[in-house]
C-alpha cells in the first residue's frame, strides 16, 4: 500500500484578542513593596548561605574555647551563635562572643561582625514592608476601580454576571483611603478576576475579548498584527428564549389549534408498525449564567391502526396541515358530532408528544442569522391573532436589541432591563404563570476588524514542517478515534469486507441497541492512566487491529516521553525530535483519513532570538475557527463582494466565501454536507451556510434549496476494500457524502443520529496531553516541576508547577499583610516560578474537571488574595503555568498598547492511498 500525502496551511485566521492592552494591568502591582521583597529574598538568600559557612568554620574554635577561663559559659555562646548563624536567625546576643574570636581568628571576627550587622539591617529591611504595601494597595484599589469603569469590560460584565455588576457600583463609590469590608473584598475579587479574564485571557464573550477576521500573506515571518480600536458589537437574542415560547405555544390547546403540522420526516411502515425517529428534550437550567436545552434522539415503533394509517395518508397528501384542521379531519372520519372533539384532540395531542407530526415552524434553525426575526416572521405567516399580537411584542424586543450595540453602559443596562421586562409581558398572553427567562437574554460577539494580515511564515514554521509532524501524532490523543474505529469495526462485522448498508437508520438504531450504549458506559469509566501510572488499553471488544495501532502509538508516546524526561537535566525545554514523532506517528499512519481539515490554536512568542508557536488546541473539522463568527461579517466590508451572483439570496460576506473555499478542497467526486443535529439549543451553534449540501436525519427539517437537502433515504453505507474506509454515499447525487459538523457544542451533546454519523466526518478533539503516563520529578517541598515541552519551534506543553494547596504560604490569622506577600516571594523564588502565570485550582489532589486557569501577578497584593481565595481546602490541587507569551513577547499592538491574543488557523491534509490489488473507491 502506498500513500501519497498533500499538506497545506489554511490562508485565513481568525484572531481572538483581549479587549485590554496587557500594560494596563501594570498598575495593579505594588512596585516598591515588590522591589522590597526582592531585596529581602536576595539578603536572605546571601546571609543563608554566608551564616552556613560561617557556621562549620565555628565548629572548629569550640575545642580551642574549652582550655579559656569560663569555657562552659564561652561554649554555650558559640554554640547558641552558630545556630543562629546556619538558620539565619538574629541572635538575642552577640556582643560577648565577638571578642572570644578575635584572638583565634580576626578574619573570622571580621566577617562574623559583617554578618551579625548586615542580619539587623535585614531586620530592618523586613520591617519596612507593611507601610509600603499599605501605602501601594491603596493606590493599586484607586487603579482597580478607574479600570473597572472601562466601557468594554462593564459592556461584557452586564452580560456575564448582571448580578456583579450591579454589586460594582458601591465598590466603585469607596473612599479611596477606606479599605472594602468583607462582602466589599468578595466583589473586588470577582471584578479582578473579570479584568483578569478581559486583559490576559483570549475567550470570545462579548466585549472582554473581540475577534477580528485576517488572511496569511507569503513571504516573510514578521507576527506584527495590528488591530483598530473602534469595535462593533454584534448582538443576538438567545435562542433559549425562544425556544420557551415554543413550548408554551404548542402546550396551549387553545393556541396550537393554528400551527402548521408535518409528519415526521424519515418514518417508514411495515405491516405492523410505524417506524420513526423521536426526540427528547431536556430543559437546561435557566438560572445559570450559560445554559441549553439537551436533545436526545431514538428509533421509535408505534402500533398500526386503522386510526394513525388513515391520519398518516391524509397528511402524506399535503406538505403541512394546521392542528385544528387536523383535529377535525380526524373527528369527521370517526363519524364524532361537531361539538365533541376532545377524543379527536387528545389523539393528535399525543402524535405531538410523541413526535411522530411535528411544527417545524417554531424550530430555530441553524442557519439563522437572526433567530428572533425568523421567528417572528413564522408567527405572522400563521394568520392569527394571537401570533400577531405576540410578533407585534416580540418585535418591541427586536427594536430594542438593535439599539444595544451602539449604546453606552448606562443605556445597555436600561436596554437590559427593558428587554427582560417586554419578554416576560410577551410571555403573559400564552398563559405562562411559571414559565422563565434565561439568565442571559443576550449573546454578543465584538468585531475587531476583517482585514488584519500576518506572514505566512509567523506560524506555518520553520519550513512549516513542525505542525505539519506534530499532526501525525494528533491521533494519540483523539478522543473521538476509538469511537469511529468501533463503528467500522461493528458495521465489518456485520456487512464484511466491501459489505454495502442501505438501511442507514436501521444500522444506526442496531449499533446503539445491540453494542455502543453499553460500549459507551464501560469506556466512560475508563481511566487512560491506571494507579501504577501504566496505560490502560481502549476497550476493543471487536478484536480490531486499528484500535490496537493507537494503543501502540499512545504507548510508543508515553516511552519517548519517559525517555526524554530520565535524561533530562537542568532548567531547560525537553525537545521531541523528528525520531521520536517517526516512531510514534508509525504506528499511527495507517489510520490517517483521506480528507483531513483540522483547526489549531496557536499563539506566537519571541522567546530570546527564537520565535515560538504555542499550541493550545487542535480540532479536526472544517471551518471551526470561524462558523461561530459568520453572522459577524454577514456582509463583506459593509456591502456583497463585488462581483458576487446573490442570485437574490440575502446570504453574503464570509459564509459564502467559506463555502466557496470548502467546495474547492472537497475530494474529487465527494460532497461535503453538513449534519446540524437538529434545532438550535445555543447561540454556540448559529452559523452561516457553509456547505453546498445538507444531510437532513430522520425529524429534522432543512430550509436549504430541495436540491441541496440529502435525505436520509437517499445515503448508504458501504466499505471501500482498496483503501480500507467507510464510504457513505448518496444515490441522487451518485457521489461520497462526507458529514461535516459546523456547531461549537462537543459532538457528544448532539443526538445520536448526527452523533453516529459524525463518526464518519474527520471531527476529531485531541487535547495534547503529554505528560500522561510520565512519571513526576521528585518533590521539593510539596512541588514538583515540569519543563516546557516542544518539537522545533512549536510548544506542546508550557512550563508547570503542581502542588496541594497546604504547601501553599498560608497566611495566618491577624499577621501583617506584608508577611504574607514576603511568603508568596520566597515561595516563588525557591521553586523558580515566574512573575506571572495561570494557575488551575481544583478539588482533590488528583483535581477534577471543569476548573479554568486564572491568572496570577505576583506583584499584585490584590492578585495573591483573589488566588488565595480559590483554594477551599489543604487537599486542593493547584497547577500553575507559565504566561507565555510574556507581556514583553506580545505581537498584537493597538493604538492602547500590546494586547493577548490567539491565532485560529487551519491545515489541509490529503492522503491517497491505494494498493496494487485493488481500484479505488469510487466516489
Amino acid at each position: 500500500m502506498t500513500d501519497t500525502v498533500d499538506w497545506q496551511p489554511g490562508r485565513r485566521f481568525l484572531l481572538r484578542v483581549a479587549a485590554l492592552p496587557v500594560e494596563s494591568m501594570r498598575s495593579l502591582r505594588c512596585h516598591e513593596t515588590a522591589r522590597w521583597a526582592e531585596d529581602v529574598v536576595s539578603a536572605e538568600r546571601s546571609l543563608r548561605a554566608r551564616g552556613q559557612e560561617l557556621s562549620e568554620t565555628l565548629h572548629s574554635f569550640v575545642p580551642a574555647l574549652d582550655r579559656t577561663e569560663g569555657a562552659a559559659d564561652h561554649r554555650r555562646a558559640l554554640l547558641a551563635l552558630r545556630r543562629d548563624l546556619f538558620n539565619n536567625r538574629a541572635p538575642a546576643r552577640s556582643d560577648g562572643v565577638l571578642p572570644l574570636l578575635a584572638p583565634l581568628d580576626a578574619s573570622v571576627a571580621e566577617r562574623t561582625r559583617q554578618w551579625l550587622s548586615d542580619r539587623r539591617a535585614l531586620g530592618e529591611l523586613e520591617g519596612r514592608g507593611q507601610a509600603l504595601l499599605e501605602d501601594e494597595l491603596a493606590g493599586t484599589r484607586t487603579a482597580l476601580r478607574a479600570l473597572l469603569r472601562d466601557e468594554r469590560l462593564r459592556n461584557g460584565l452586564l452580560l456575564a454576571s448582571p448580578t456583579l455588576d450591579a454589586h460594582l457600583e458601591p465598590y466603585l463609590c469607596l473612599e479611596a483611603d477606606r479599605a472594602p469590608d468583607k462582602r466589599m473584598r468578595k466583589v473586588e475579587r470577582s471584578a479582578l478576576s473579570y479584568l483578569y479574564r478581559t486583559a490576559c485571557k483570549t475567550s470570545p464573550f462579548s466585549t472582554f475579548t473581540g475577534v477580528a477576521l485576517g488572511t496569511f500573506a507569503e513571504g516573510g515571518d514578521d507576527p506584527a498584527i495590528r488591530v483598530g480600536s473602534a469595535w462593533q458589537g454584534r448582538v443576538r437574542l438567545n435562542v433559549v428564549v425562544l425556544a420557551r415560547f415554543a413550548e408554551l405555544i404548542m402546550a396551549s390547546p387553545e393556541l396550537r389549534t393554528g400551527l402548521p403540522v408535518r409528519l415526521a420526516s424519515g418514518w417508514a411502515g411495515d405491516e405492523g408498525r410505524v417506524r420513526y425517529v423521536r426526540r427528547w428534550v431536556t430543559t437546561g437550567d435557566d438560572s445559570a449564567a450559560v445554559t441549553f436545552d439537551a436533545v436526545k434522539d431514538r428509533l421509535f415503533f408505534l402500533r398500526r391502526s386503522g386510526s394513525l394509517d388513515r391520519l398518516i395518508a391524509h397528511m402524506s397528501e399535503r406538505s403541512e396541515v394546521r392542528y385544528q384542521e387536523l383535529v377535525d379531519w380526524l373527528r369527521g372520519e370517526h363519524g364524532v358530532p361537531e361539538d365533541d372533539s376532545q377524543l379527536s384532540d387528545t389523539y393528535v395531542s399525543a402524535l405531538l408528544q410523541l413526535g411522530m407530526i411535528r411544527v417545524p415552524c417554531l424550530d430555530v434553525d441553524v442557519h439563522a442569522s437572526d433567530p428572533l426575526d425568523s421567528f417572528m416572521t413564522a408567527l405572522t405567516a400563521l394568520r392569527r391573532p394571537w401570533a400577531d399580537d405576540l410578533a407585534r411584542r416580540l418585535a418591541g424586543a427586536a427594536a430594542l436589541i438593535k439599539q444595544y450595540p451602539t449604546a453606552d453602559r448606562v443605556g445597555r443596562s436600561h436596554l437590559v432591563r427593558r428587554l427582560r421586562a417586554v419578554l416576560e409581558q410577551a410571555l403573559e398572553p400564552l398563559g405562562a404563570r411559571d414559565a422563565s427567562l434565561p439568565q442571559t437574554l443576550l449573546y454578543e460577539d465584538a468585531d475587531a476588524g476583517d482585514d488584519v494580515t500576518c506572514a505566512l511564515g509567523a506560524w506555518s514554521g520553520n519550513g512549516r514542517r513542525a505542525l505539519r509532524d506534530v499532526e501525525r501524532v494528533l491521533p494519540a490523543f483523539d478522543l473521538t478515534l476509538p469511537q469511529r474505529l468501533t463503528f467500522k469495526g461493528f458495521f465489518l462485522a456485520r456487512y464484511g469486507r466491501g459489505g454495502r448498508c442501505d438501511d442507514l437508520l436501521g444500522l444506526v438504531h442496531d449499533f446503539h441497541e445491540d453494542f455502543f450504549d453499553q460500549y459507551i458506559s464501560f469506556t466512560s469509566k475508563r481511566t487512560a492512566i491506571d494507579a501504577r501510572g501504566e496505560y490502560v488499553p481502549e476497550e476493543n471488544w471487536l478484536g480490531l487491529e486499528e484500535i490496537r495501532a493507537l494503543d501502540r502509538g499512545r504507548t510508543a508516546f508515553i516511552d519517548r516521553m519517559r525517555d526524554r524526561w530520565a535524561r533530562h537535566a537542568g532548567d531547560g525545554d525537553i525537545e521531541l525530535t523528528e525520531a521520536d514523532i517517526a516512531e510514534v506517528a508509525s504506528h499511527l499512519d495507517g489510520l490517517r483519513t483521506p480528507f483531513l481539515p483540522q483547526s489549531h490554536h496557536v499563539q506566537l512568542a519571541a522567546d530570546g532570538d527564537a520565535p515560538l508557536v504555542l499550541l493550545n488546541r487542535s480540532y479536526g473539522g472544517l471551518s471551526f475557527p470561524f462558523s461561530r463568527f459568520t453572522h459577524v461579517w454577514d456582509t463583506w466590508k459593509g456591502e456583497a463582494r463585488p462581483g458576487a451572483d446573490t442570485g437574490g439570496a440575502p446570504e453574503e460576506g464570509l459564509a459564502r466565501v467559506l463555502r466557496e473555499e470548502s467546495a474547492r478542497r472537497t475530494p474529487e467526486g465527494a460532497v461535503l454536507a453538513e449534519l446540524t443535529g437538529g434545532p438550535v439549543t445555543s447561540n454556540l451553534n448559529l452559523h452561516g451556510r457553509l456547505t453546498d449540501y445538507q444531510i437532513v436525519c430522520p425529524g429534522e427539517a432543512s430550509t436549504v434549496p430541495e436540491d441541496r437537502r440529502i435525505h436520509f433515504d437517499d445515503l448508504s453505507l458501504e466499505h471501500c476494500e482498496a483503501e480500507d474506509r467507510l464510504v457513505m454515499r448518496s444515490a441522487r447525487l451518485d457521489a461520497e457524502v462526507v458529514p461535516v459538523y459546523l456547531g461549537y457544542l462537543v459532538p457528544l451533546a448532539l443526538p445520536e443520529i448526527p452523533r453516529t454519523l459524525l463518526l464518519l466526518s474527520p471531527t476529531s478533539m485531541a487535547p495534547l496531553q503529554v505528560w500522561a503516563g510520565v512519571p513526576s520529578g521528585p518533590a521539593h517541598e510539596g512541588v514538583t516541576r515540569r519543563p516546557r515541552v516542544r518539537h522545533r519551534e512549536l510548544v506542546l506543553s508550557r512550563r508547570s508547577w503542581t502542588t496541594t494547596a497546604g504547601a501553599l504560604p498560608q497566611r495566618p490569622a491577624g499577621r501583617p499583610a506584608a508577611e504574607t506577600f514576603l511568603a508568596w516571594q520566597r515561595w516563588r523564588h525557591e521553586h523558580a516560578v515566574p512573575e506571572r502565570v495561570f494557575a488551575t485550582v481544583s478539588g482533590g489532589p488528583r483535581g477534577g474537571a471543569g476548573a479554568k486557569p486564572q491568572y496570577v501577578d505576583f506583584h499584585s497584593h490584590l492578585s495573591l488574595t483573589a488566588f488565595e481565595a480559590l483554594v477551599k481546602s489543604p487537599e486542593d490541587r493547584v497547577e500553575l503555568r507559565e504566561m507565555l507569551p510574556a507581556e514583553n513577547a506580545l505581537h498584537v499592538m493597538s493604538d492602547e498598547g500590546s494586547h493577548v491574543a490567539e491565532l485560529a488557523v487551519e491545515t489541509f491534509t490529503s492522503t491517497v492511498r491505494q494498493t496494487t490489488e485493488s481500484t479505488p473507491c469510487p466516489r
